[in-house]
Order: C-alpha cells, then sequence, then structure tokens
C-alpha cells in the first residue's frame, strides 16, 4: 500500500488575483518550493495581487514566517501586492509568542475579506 500524499497548496487564479490556500501543515522545502510556484504563476497569470490563505494551516514556525517575507518581498518585486486571510487564533497566538511580524503585509479576517479589499484596492467593486 501507497504512502498518503500529504496535502498540497492550491493556487487559483481568480479576476486578477491569485488565491494561494495553504494545507495544514506545509514543510520547510514545500514552502520554499511553493513561493518559486507562486512567482511563476503571478507573471504567467499577470496577477495584480496575491491573497494568501492561512485558514488551513494549524500550526506555523519562524521558518515558515520568513518563507511569507520573502514571497511577499519578491510579489512586490514583480510589481504586485500580498495579502494573507484566515489566521487561525491560535496561529496568530503563536505568532506574537514567537515575537514574529509579517513585515506589514496586509491581513484578512477571511478569504471573503481579502478579496473583497484587494478588488477595492485595485479600484473594483466585488
Amino acid at each position: 500500500m501507497a504512502a498518503a500524499t500529504p496535502p498540497q497548496a492550491h493556487i487559483i487564479p481568480l479576476d486578477g488575483i491569485l488565491v494561494v490556500t495553504l494545507p495544514p501543515i506545509l514543510g520547510d522545502s514545500d514552502a520554499e518550493h511553493l513561493a518559486e510556484q507562486v512567482g511563476g504563476r503571478l507573471v504567467a497569470e499577470q496577477a495584480h495581487a496575491v491573497l494568501i490563505d492561512m485558514a488551513q494551516m494549524r500550526m506555523i514556525d519562524s521558518h515558515m514566517g520568513r518563507v511569507l517575507n520573502v514571497m511577499a518581498a519578491m510579489i512586490r518585486l514583480l510589481g504586485a501586492e500580498t495579502m494573507v486571510a484566515g489566521l487561525r487564533p491560535e496561529v496568530a497566538m503563536t505568532m506574537v509568542e514567537l515575537g514574529m511580524d509579517l513585515g506589514g503585509i496586509p491581513t484578512a479576517l477571511s478569504v471573503r475579506h481579502g478579496l473583497a479589499d484587494l478588488r477595492t484596492r485595485a479600484g473594483r467593486s466585488e
């Protein structure tokens, strides 16, 4: 019997925004590979923003925090903006306890709120 494949991140283009849905747990090498994938898709889709959905993530560590900051910096250099949505309270608490911040990356309560905010920033209504 083959071992189960761990859940993967998904990248979905939606009206000029890439929605990146993170799985409950994302390994270090998977996180770094995801950052590369997001950069490639951003260029291919000519998106103006990336919304990172963390609603399924149950834990975060300092490495994942660094990957998010590097990904946001890369996205900014490519001319787009980043928003993080759906942080669970326990993940937010862990980030506070570890002294992690998202380096000015805006956050939203949910994907719905994040999409509305990014559309407003781009001058588009829902």
